[in-house]
């Protein structure tokens, strides 16, 4: 009986590992305790996420669902729930009422950059720049990028605050999505 139980794991642990093999072989990547299928948009993408559930409710709110489910291509610095909690208390409640929705769409669309840039397009930006690069957010106003050692990207807002980036290049069929720590304000 002990050496069925010991089969029947050992043969389920086998299963589960081809089955997250086969995961990360279609290019998915895992973010908030979900999986990101390149063949979905976005929005598809982010509502499975539990580390992004503020960053969904802000978009909803602003009215941007549309925008980033289109065409695109995107990059989006998607601000985790933890980056949210940084800003002063009541803050994210405020932006997300409507007479707010102007200065919440301004904050959101900062964090997007027309084209498709994953780590690689970024290290290049950065090199080109000498060690820093300017992107022309949806919002018109710049975000710079610079590198803070091998494979760590930073981003500097228009206010001077810093964001790593924690997960790089989650592919979307419209985009791609780099997880940040700290949300971003224009100037």
């Amino acid at each position: 009986m002990k050496k069925l139980t010991h089969v029947a794991f050992v043969t389920s642990a086998l299963l589960f590992c081809a089955g997250a093999s086969a995961a990360m072989t279609s290019g998915s990547v895992m973010v908030g305790g979900a999986e990101m299928y390149p063949s979905k948009n976005i929005v598809e993408n982010a509502v499975n996420s539990k580390d992004h559930t503020t960053l969904v409710a802000a978009v909803k709110a602003a009215g941007l669902v549309d925008t980033l489910q289109s065409k695109g291509p995107f990059t989006v610095f998607a601000p985790t729930n933890a980056a949210f909690a940084k800003l002063p208390a009541g803050t994210v409640e405020n932006l997300v009422k409507p007479e707010n929705k102007a200065t919440l769409t301004s904050i959101l669309t900062y964090h997007v950059v027309a084209g498709n840039y994953d780590m690689k397009a970024l290290e290049q930006k950065i090199k080109q720049g000498g060690g820093r690069a300017e992107l022309k957010t949806v919002n018109g106003q710049p975000l710079w990028i610079m590198s803070n050692g091998p494979h760590n990207i930073q981003l500097k807002d228009g206010k001077g605050n810093v964001a790593n980036i924690s997960t790089y290049d989650v592919h979307q069929k419209n985009g791609v999505i780099d997880v940040i720590d700290t949300v971003l304000m224009p100037k």
